[in-house]
């Protein structure tokens, strides 16, 4: 039998680095002592009247074909959602409700790639990204950013990589691994190239609510952007709702157009009962958004100065969002070998960063998603097992 081969474009390095976290998973579910800080999954329960929304919902009979770009209600709450992260105000149809900002990356690639397009990413980017712009017909053209840095944009580069097939530029602020919030410096840049070179800028904030002491900037409010701008959105960090798939797009109307006929042959509108907590979550969640900032904060910190102190690692302070990169090269291992061994021998499991892209070879993602008792017991765990290692050389 044959299998069509755009399914093909999602494979290699960037799904195989899940293999570790799929193992840890399921030792945890036998009830192993194995601590995940492999996915961005936070521990924390949806809250409380978020979830009785859903549930109120479903017992009035919520269970039917909703709006396919979402309810009214719902799209003039993501319209100010965007207006207080971005200071730009929309109008509900300049928003679309969708599965998360994963969905969103798929639905622009596809809305405005065509094959032979090159669409530019600053790397390390997240791991969905080539997939998703490959199965457009589209060419991901990485452009690396520099460690010593701290994977600060690298302006000259993405200058560099702008060919005449370039359509679109592709990023994320604050960015997942790295937790850099990109600066107002930074986005004028992108936005002089996109101008420049009538390009698109599709800028995923997904962690826009968890930015720490720098803060977080939506290029979409500076002139001349919100034209040439899609802005994805999500509910999954920033009120633990991961698993409700909960996230949106702004941008043109025109687009948004378009995005509406995909969803029409892709989701056919998203369940109601999930649209009523979305909504509650936005008009309403901004005590639990604050506390998860405050608590990301206070895990990155106690995390940070445990790792900072051990020899073998150069740990990343993040400015934002829920992981930490650590540089392991030190260690004699590849990044790839350090998370199996550590796993194995150690019981935490973390991602190796090389699968976000070349620049991020020889680190390891950790993520914050376990309370504070249990972050202190693997930064204890890792200590000793790069000691071992240390100790070795």
């Amino acid at each position: 039998m044959r299998f069509s081969p755009l399914v093909d474009r999602i494979g290699g390095r960037r799904v195989t680095a899940w293999d570790l976290h799929k193992q840890a998973v399921a030792a945890e579910r036998r009830g192993e002592d194995v601590i995940v800080l492999s996915v961005g999954d936070p521990d924390f329960a949806t809250p409380a009247p978020i979830v009785e929304s859903a549930v109120a919902a479903l017992r009035a009979g919520d269970t039917h074909y909703t709006d396919l770009a979402g309810r009214p209600a719902l799209r003039a709450a993501i319209a100010r959602e965007h207006e207080r992260r971005s200071g730009q105000k929309v109008a509900p149809e300049n928003t679309i409700f969708l599965a998360g900002a994963q969905n969103g990356i798929a639905f622009s690639a596809l809305c405005l790639c065509a094959p032979g397009d090159e669409v530019l990413v600053p790397e390390p980017m997240y791991l969905t990204y080539e997939a998703s712009i490959g199965i457009a017909g589209a060419t991901l053209v990485p452009v690396p950013q520099q460690r010593e840095t701290g994977f600060r944009l690298d302006v000259e580069a993405l200058h560099r990589a702008v060919t005449p097939r370039t359509r679109a530029l592709f990023f994320a602020t604050p960015c997942n691994p790295t937790g850099a919030v990109m600066r107002r410096d930074e986005l004028e840049a992108i936005a002089a190239l996109a101008q420049a070179h009538d390009l698109w800028v599709v800028a995923d904030e997904a962690y826009a609510t968890l930015a720490f002491e720098q803060p977080h900037l939506s290029i979409a409010a500076l002139p001349g952007m919100a034209e040439r701008t899609v802005t994805l959105g999500s509910l999954s960090k920033s009120h633990a709702m991961a698993g409700w798939r909960a996230g949106w797009a702004v941008a043109p109307p025109a687009l948004i157009g378009h995005m509406t006929n995909l969803a029409l042959c892709t989701l056919y509108g998203l369940p109601g009962f999930i649209q009523e907590a979305a909504r509650v979550a936005l008009d309403e969640g901004g005590a639990a958004r604050e506390l998860m900032r405050a608590t990301y904060r206070r895990r990155r910190d106690q995390l940070y100065d445990r790792l900072a102190l051990v020899e073998g690692l150069h740990c990343l302070n993040p400015e934002a969002g829920m992981f930490m990169l650590a540089d392991v090269s030190a260690t004699g291992l590849a990044a790839q070998d350090f998370a199996w061994r550590l796993y194995r021998e150690a019981g935490v499991a973390v991602l190796d960063a090389g699968a976000f892209g070349a620049s991020a070879e020889g680190c390891v993602r950790i993520s914050f998603v376990a309370g504070e008792e249990r972050l202190a017991e693997a930064a204890r765990r890792i200590a000793g097992f790069v000691a071992g290692l240390m100790g070795q050389r």
